[in-house]
């Protein structure tokens, strides 16, 4: 017989040590000469421990000059494919929202890479999920807040009814660069008074300065890029 213990038992019970995705497989057995029953207890870590799950970078890619030259790419689609790692991402993301006591009660997110993670995520943490999109998206009335690009402007939407006064929400992306984007968007949340807890990415990259524009709200990102 074998019995599968989840692995949040795992990580908070073996050897004191976290171990994600460890699955404990119980099998019970008849030992010859024994004259009875004994427990083998056995740890099989599905992919990786905490430890070597630890940096996320080992699953995503660089793609050089896309989408134009002079850019390198972070292709996160190695990282989404594999299902362990991206449990973990969301499961690691959700952790420090709970221990930042942050308590959204609603994860929004801009279109599009931001919708894999944010609904992941609302779902993890209990939240409802409210999508942010781009102009004539979306079908009942909307809330708008138009941004500069480095080459003319952008705008982001949401529906008027989206969040309520003073309703906790975070923000959730895949990835913060210079922050034009999660900036609007927390303009748009701000017109519609809700009160934003903090901001969650899977990636930033430091070198374009994206964290500045956020100001003082807690931001959580899990792969970093210096340069």
């Amino acid at each position: 017989m074998i019995l599968l213990l989840p692995s949040e038992l795992a990580k908070k019970q073996l050897y004191g040590a976290p171990l994600q995705f460890a699955h404990l497989k119980v099998k019970l057995r008849t030992l010859e000469g024994t004259g009875g029953l004994r427990w083998s207890i056995s740890v099989t870590k599905q992919l990786l421990n905490e430890a070597a799950l630890s940096d996320f970078e080992d699953y995503i890619r660089e793609i050089p000059n896309f989408p134009k030259k002079g850019i390198g790419f972070k292709d996160i689609t190695p990282l989404l494919r594999n299902g362990l790692v991206f449990r973990e991402v969301v499961n690691r993301i959700a952790e420090h929202c709970e221990e930042a006591q942050l308590n959204p009660s609603v994860v929004a997110c801009p279109e599009a890479r931001g919708f894999i993670f944010g609904s992941a995520l609302a779902y993890r943490l209990g939240a409802g999920f409210v999508p942010i999109r781009k102009p004539g998206k979306l079908p009942y009335n909307v809330a708008k807040v138009e941004y500069e690009l480095e080459y003319g402007t952008d705008t982001v939407e949401m529906h008027v009814d989206a969040v309520e006064l003073d309703q906790r929400v975070l923000l959730v992306d895949d990835l913060l660069a210079t922050g034009g984007t999660i900036d609007a968007c927390v303009k748009l949340l701000q017109s519609s008074r809700a009160t934003i807890v903090g901001c969650a990415f899977l990636v930033e990259l430091d070198f374009l300065g994206g964290r500045e524009r956020l100001g003082d709200l807690p931001v959580i990102s899990l792969v970093r890029y210096a340069e």
